[in-house]
């Protein structure tokens, strides 16, 4: 018996250290995650972060983001409140403390108001790298862990199993826990209005009329009955830099998202197909995909009048435009029926782009080019002006296309 018991007692011992050796799949080879250097944005400002060299406003914490956020060249405008526990720091978020998320095309904060910095920042090679950080105190250093904790979520099922990025769509009981969930496993614009916003605060003009944002729910009989929560009912907007959840913002994150989960997916999936000897599959089906996303081949339509979007967003995105010598760009919103006035995303110019391996990247150009220049069903939703314009803005800003013939 007493023999029995200490074996019971020795497996429990080394259950868990058993278990940490276990790889998933993107931490082995070809790809050993952790045996490469990460050449992400974060990670090239962390040593001058950490070393002091870069100034931050130490006056409170809304102080030290907004001067983290602008070191990093992230607008506060960007900014996406949450209040449904769907992160690392589940215990400190409630309709009482949201969430805030803010981004740039490259790199993405989550910061909890009495809690941690989250950084996920996109390695062209290795998809996510993950961050989480204390607000220092008074003069104390900034020390900067990076986290494997991240994987739990931000490389499950929901995303191909790979390091990449995760949104949801949930209703959230009273203390933000989730009752329900939408769209689990889907990222990206062509998801309907009706599946987003769950957890989230919405504001902004959008006339979006069937939604989960802004909302509490809990059960009744069995049944969820869900009720208003609009923003700043059970918050202060001083908390936080800006005072916006702004529909802008939310329509860039789910595009943004969406690519960026496509990207890495491919990346790791061909990288392991050319590891095998069997790419040209896998290449043609990933290609395709990427380009179809890059065209906004099943946007979902922005309802009737459109959305305004922030002027202060709008302003600083359209600044950061790769133009041609007559203007053009592929950052001009439209906001009527649709984003973008030129459906080719700007995220071609991004880390998750450009570190696609090189057969898959010149594979999903030809895709666009082909697309652009012929009837093709790719590009069977953009009239033909469209895409001579989108073909005249990739000429002249970005060299790989035109390389691609």
């Amino acid at each position: 018996m007493n023999r029995a018991l200490l074996f019971l007692s020795l497996l429990w011992l080394t259950w868990p250290v058993e278990a940490a050796k276990r790889l998933r799949d993107f931490e082995k080879a070809p790809h050993n995650y952790w045996e490469h250097t990460p050449r992400d944005r974060f990670t090239q400002l962390k040593a001058a972060l950490e070393g002091g060299r870069i100034p931050l406003d130490r006056a409170s914490e809304k102080a030290f983001v907004t001067s983290l956020l602008k070191a990093l060249d992230i607008s506060p405008t960007t900014q996406t409140l949450v209040f449904s526990t769907t992160s690392l720091q589940l215990r400190r978020i409630s309709p009482r403390n949201p969430r805030a998320l803010y981004f740039n095309e490259d790199i993405y904060v989550g910061w909890v108001p009495g809690g941690q910095l989250e950084i996920v920042s996109i390695d062209p090679r290795l998809g996510g790298i993950f961050y989480i950080f204390d607000i220092p105190r008074g003069s104390a250093p900034v020390k900067v862990e990076r986290s494997a904790r991240c994987f739990n979520c931000h490389a499950e099922f929901e995303i191909g199993r790979v390091p990449g990025l995760l949104l949801k769509s949930v209703v959230p009981g009273n203390g933000g826990g989730s009752l329900e969930s939408f769209r689990n496993d889907r990222t990206g614009h062509g998801i309907p209005f009706k599946d987003r916003f769950g957890g989230w605060h919405l504001t902004g003009r959008h006339g979006i009329q069937q939604h989960h944002g802004n909302l509490v729910g809990e059960f009744v009989a069995g049944v969820i009955k869900t009720y208003p929560n609009p923003p700043a009912k059970q918050f202060r907007w001083e908390t936080y830099p800006v005072t916006t959840s702004d529909v802008l913002a939310h329509l860039l994150q789910e595009h943004q998202v969406g690519f960026v989960n496509r990207a890495v997916k491919a990346t790791y999936d061909t990288r392991a197909a050319i590891a095998a000897g069997e790419a040209r599959a896998v290449i043609q089906k990933h290609s395709e995909t990427l380009a179809q996303y890059l065209l906004f081949a099943e946007e979902t339509p922005l309802p009737a009048g459109g959305v305004e979007g922030v002027a202060d967003l709008k302003q600083f995105f359209m600044a950061r435009a790769r133009k041609t010598p007559q203007g053009a760009s592929l950052r001009e919103f439209d906001l009527r029926t649709r984003i973008f006035k030129y459906r080719c995303s700007y995220m071609i110019h991004s880390a998750a782009f450009t570190g696609l391996p090189a057969p898959l990247k010149t594979a999903v150009l030809k895709n666009i080019r082909t697309a652009l220049l012929t009837e093709h069903a790719l590009s069977a939703h953009l009239p033909v002006v469209e895409k001579q314009a989108i073909h005249s803005i990739l000429s002249a800003t970005f060299a790989p296309y035109t390389a691609v013939k």
